[in-house]
């Protein structure tokens, strides 16, 4: 049950039909390697999101663990445990003043991971478990995981820019530091917009626009969040979606950049850790 299939057939995970383990190519879809070399039926029985819902939650937990270990003598309740401004610049935070003031132009990749108060992870994570799953039903796992660390990218680009352009200007000012994965979920909810809008379903464009909405209202009624991150993350996702194509099967190279994806998130972070601060 989880080892290595050798032989037999598995279902593509591109189209859904059966095909052999070792077949190079989907008679169906014509994805290259649907057998995965022999762990396709292991990477099913993970569910829609293939496990990157867990990847998720364990990154964004540990990486909030060790900006907190990096934040020394902090008291406080539990609530307000958060860490220091430094110590998320020192992980990866993005917003103008790393961009534009410290040089750190990789951040946009990083700060995805990283959130600035215990109520700030819980919800975004709750969050995370209901959006993951069902736009990993809906695109697929690889295109997905290019959905969310793409979107995070446009939304942290947006916010720092906007806060170098329109310093401290009331509501639509940007932000000089900015965390949290907040952008790469609005980005889900713009990948579920295009879906609704390209497949028709009314029922998923009506819940991806009252979530957009919903989230878009409390960002201006709520001090402190970062609107240009959700817009531009939004934005993000909703093109993403619409280059990924919903309707078209999942292909091989959408594994590789999704790969990339994580891969490059994962050195933005180590070269916050390892390039010293200007």
């Amino acid at each position: 049950m989880f080892g290595r299939k050798r032989e037999g057939s598995v279902l593509c995970p591109s189209c859904g039909q059966l095909v052999g383990v070792n077949d190079e190519r989907c008679l169906n879809c014509g994805r290259v390697r649907p057998g995965l070399f022999g762990f396709a039926g292991l990477l099913r029985n993970l569910g829609d999101d293939n496990a990157f819902l867990a990847v998720v939650l364990f990154a964004c937990g540990a990486l909030f663990l060790a900006t907190l270990a990096a934040t020394p003598g902090r008291e406080g309740s539990l609530l307000s445990l958060a860490p220091s401004d430094y110590a998320l610049v020192r992980f990866g935070a993005s917003g103008a003043l790393p961009m534009f003031g410290l040089g750190r132009w990789w951040t946009p990749l990083a700060a995805t991971w990283l959130h600035g108060n215990i109520p700030h992870i819980v919800l975004n994570m709750m969050a995370a478990r209901n959006l993951l799953p069902l736009t990993s039903h809906l695109y697929g796992t690889a295109r997905t995981v290019i959905v969310y660390v793409l979107a995070g990218v446009t939304g942290f680009v947006a916010s720092s820019v906007a806060g170098f352009l329109l310093p401290g200007v009331w509501l639509i000012g940007g932000s000089r530091f900015t965390v949290g994965a907040s952008a790469s979920l609005f980005g889900l909810i713009g990948a579920l917009l295009y879906y609704g809008r390209r497949s028709g379903s009314g029922m998923i464009r009506d819940a991806a626009r009252n979530w957009a909405l919903g989230g878009l209202v409390m960002g201006f009624v709520i001090p402190g969040i970062d609107n240009w991150a959700h817009v531009g993350g939004l934005a993000g996702g909703y093109l993403a979606g619409r280059v990924l194509d919903p309707l078209l099967p999942e292909r091989g190279d959408h594994v590789l950049l999704a790969g990339g994806c994580l891969l490059a998130a994962l050195l933005a972070v180590g070269a916050s850790l390892l390039i010293p601060l200007r």
